[in-house]
């Protein structure tokens, strides 16, 4: 039984990694046409406990992307330097869809992983009681 209890742990910290994730490529995505806007990333942590790791893991801190900003050709903008240009941000909206749907696919897999280990706990509650 503590095993399955584990497997909700683990499957429900990936959840919530996941969706600290996509809170951020959806920033990433909305902000970018901000001038000198970095691309926020986030790394996922083990989770340990009693010095031994859990399986389970957290999001780490926010870090910003260090790529050089896109510089953007616009005289008329009044962030534009004398040679017409300035800083754009360094969001691929490309890069973020891919990472979007990798994240999506990533919590779908933990949430079924939840789902399933609920209906087996559920499932041995059910054969004790009787």
């Amino acid at each position: 039984m503590a095993d399955l209890l584990n497997s909700l742990t683990v499957s429900a910290s990936g959840m919530d990694a996941q969706s600290m994730r996509l809170r951020h490529i959806s920033e990433n995505i909305a902000n970018a046409d901000t001038p000198g806007y970095h691309r926020k990333t986030i790394a996922f942590e083990p989770t340990v406990a009693e010095g031994q790791k859990t399986g389970a893991v957290t999001a780490g801190p926010v870090a910003l992307d260090r790529t050089p900003l896109k510089q953007v050709y616009d005289p008329g903008n009044p962030l534009a330097d004398k040679t017409g240009h300035y800083d754009g941000s360094n969001v691929d909206l490309v890069v973020e869809i891919a990472d979007a749907r990798e994240a999506q696919r990533s919590y779908e897999a933990n949430l079924k992983i939840f789902d399933q280990a609920r209906q087996m706990s559920s499932s041995l509650l059910d054969l004790l009681r009787h």
